[in-house]
């Protein structure tokens, strides 16, 4: 089937804005034909290999349906994924983890290995044999878009995600929708439900600059193509004012950022590190990077990491120690300059903490090359390592190379491995005092996960209401994957005393030693980028547990009034000026803390008001009175 495109009214015009629908006659649809096999009333629907439509055509209303949304992928997916969500829900429509009471699967793919497209094949078979409508993003459908799998369902776009309430409602209708042409990116400000609602993953471009001979995921997001500065600060500003604890920047390619617009990556992150609250209650942490595109900015990118409020963390995928290798993945650098980075980043910045990528079985690797990397691995010890079997993609430069032996690969997989994990990177961190922000529920149920500055993975015993904060915390002890602590004090911090995200329930909980936004490999297959992935290698995580977004987060809920002196009180200050902008934030924390307080605390506008309302209220019941008594008298 070849590519529906959008049907515009009139020509020209782009569509409806971000987050809107447009109408049917403006969206390409191809209707489902109805199975011939239907006039026999004991035909089986599964024959036909799509589900039925004769009940998706029944009369409902737009909006009230229940989507089960599943990822997988990177964090970039992740993003792509809560935008979905949040459009979808904004119209109406419910979000389940439960797949077996939704009326329509919502797949998000990812292209990078064949585990992850594996796994993609099996829910979609799952879901057709359940008669469910099916609707396929990311990169899959994007960069092999007449795959057997994805025939006879509908598909949107990497980049156009924000026409899928339009593309469900047509699914819903038993139709079939494809949208895959790239065009402007999608807005930033889309509606977005977030896997963890302190967390917020910016996408500073798509694609990238690079041509790795054995990377799928270029076929899928393109050519590099970068936000504005401007758009990405105001991101920032907004998601600060909604409570926001980290922000993590997310790409293909974080170093190669503004090139296309002739900025780079240094003016980006001055620029979102000026926003950033001074008390440090919110943290940024810059995403991966490639060697090649941050070697001429070394230094500046170790100021920015050395601020107080930056993770003194990078993820810098070096693929294999051996120069041979890396020439003929096209990587576009050498082992030596991959040291320069990690011996620049280590010198200046304090606590400086390093992940890495290696691919293991590439074509051509020699005995000698996987050596190579060992000594490297073993050199530089860095704590998180992210360790990958080759997989050849189809369309790729390397799928066409000469394979390494399958048993091989598997046996340098396991060497390299047993090499990382006998490290011991935390050790002497016994009896510190560190600073840590709180973020996530452990799997156990018991513990909290932290990060220190250096973004090393803590766990804390505390009670819920300690996540979205920021703590000190002495070390107990040490794990291979992540430490124990024990909190001393919680800072309190004087920012974003938001109460939109007060009523939005706690994400899913997330392995005690792993990050369950970023992808991990040390010991299982991972689902990131092998070009480059957005990975955080903690630990050893479950396949299932990394890669499940779908989620069920109402909407927040509008905060409650007490009474009607303190909805008139709420009234007015909402449509005062904003004199808080220019007032001292001592100033304004005050008045914060006064909105609730005793009638003592009230200012004299305040006390004017209420006396106000109580007069009315004595003069109303006194002409009551009088009324009645003239009415008792004249009978």
């Amino acid at each position: 089937m070849e590519d529906i495109e959008d049907l515009l009214i009139g020509g020209g015009g782009g569509g409806a804005p971000p987050g809107y629908r447009l109408p049917i006659s403006a969206v390409g649809v191809k209707p489902k034909k109805k199975n011939k096999l239907k006039s026999n009333p004991d035909a089986d629907d599964s024959s036909s290999g799509l589900f039925p439509t004769q009940n998706l055509l029944a009369p409902k209303i737009p909006g009230t349906q229940t989507i089960y949304v599943k990822t997988f992928g990177c964090s970039h997916n992740q993003s792509d994924s809560e935008y979905m969500a949040g459009q979808l829900s904004a119209f109406g429509y419910l979000l389940s983890e439960n797949p077996e009471e939704a009326d329509l699967w919502l797949i998000n793919t990812c292209t990078v290995k064949s585990p992850s497209q594996s796994a993609m094949d099996t829910l979609i078979t799952k879901c057709k044999n359940a008669k469910k409508p099916l609707v396929v993003a990311g990169c899959v459908p994007q960069g092999s878009r007449d795959l057997k799998e994805l025939e006879g369902v509908s598909i949107v776009g990497v980049q156009q995600i924000d026409r899928v309430v339009e593309v469900v409602e047509e699914t819903l209708k038993g139709h079939e929708v494809r949208l895959l042409n790239r065009k402007t990116l999608p807005a930033l400000d889309l509606p977005k439900v977030r896997k963890n609602k302190f967390i917020e993953i910016l996408p500073i471009n798509v694609g990238c600059l690079g041509a790795c001979t054995y990377c799928k995921t270029k076929h899928a997001r393109g050519h590099l193509g970068s936000y504005t500065v401007d758009s990405l600060v105001n991101r920032v500003r907004t998601v600060i004012n909604e409570g926001v604890r980290e922000i993590w920047l997310s790409s293909e390619d974080t170093g190669a950022y503004g090139r296309d617009i002739g900025v780079n990556l240094p003016i980006l992150l001055n620029a979102i590190v000026a926003e950033l609250p001074p008390d440090a209650s919110t943290m940024l942490r810059i995403g991966m990077t490639n060697p090649p595109f941050i070697l001429e900015h070394l230094k500046e990118i170790a100021n920015v990491l050395c601020h107080p409020c930056v993770y003194s963390f990078l993820h810098v995928p070096v693929q294999s120690g051996s120069d041979t290798i890396l020439s003929a993945m096209n990587r576009e650098y050498t082992v030596s300059e991959f040291r320069t980075v990690v011996d620049t980043l280590t010198e200046l910045v304090p606590g400086m903490q390093v992940a890495t990528d290696i691919i293991c079985g590439f074509p051509g690797e020699t005995d000698e090359d996987f050596c190579e990397t060992i000594n490297l691995i073993k050199e530089y010890k860095l704590p998180q390592v992210h360790i990958s079997q080759f997989y050849p993609r189809p369309g790729t430069p390397a799928a066409r190379m000469k394979k390494v032996p399958s048993a091989i690969v598997k046996k340098r997989s396991r060497e390299l491995t047993s090499v990382f994990e006998a490290f011991t990177p935390y050790n002497g961190m016994e009896g510190r005092v560190e600073r840590i922000w709180i973020t996530e529920i452990a799997a156990d149920g018991i513990h909290l996960v932290g990060h220190t500055k250096g973004y090393i993975q803590v766990l804390v015993i505390g009670h819920e209401t300690m996540l979205g904060t920021s703590a000190l915390v002495k070390i107990t002890s040490v794990g291979r994957w992540s430490v124990f602590g024990e909190v001393i004090e919680t800072i309190v911090t004087k920012h974003h005393k938001t109460t939109a995200l007060e009523d939005m329930p706690i994400q899913a909980k997330v392995p005690p030693c792993s990050d369950a936004h970023e992808t991990c490999a040390c010991s299982v297959e991972p689902e990131a980028c092998a070009c480059g992935p957005e990975s955080c290698c903690k630990g050893p995580v479950a396949l299932d547990e990394k890669d499940d977004s779908s989620r069920n987060i109402p909407l927040p809920e509008e905060p409650k009034r007490k009474n009607l002196v303190e909805w008139l009180l709420r009234k007015r200050k909402s449509h005062a000026p904003k004199r808080e902008e220019r007032e001292s934030p001592v100033v304004s924390e005050r008045k914060q803390a006064s909105a609730g307080g005793s009638m003592d605390e009230w200012g004299v506008v305040d006390r004017i008001l209420v006396g106000g309302i109580l007069i009315s209220i004595f003069t109303i019941v006194g002409l009551l009175f009088h009324l009645g008594s003239t009415t008792l008298s004249s009978s």
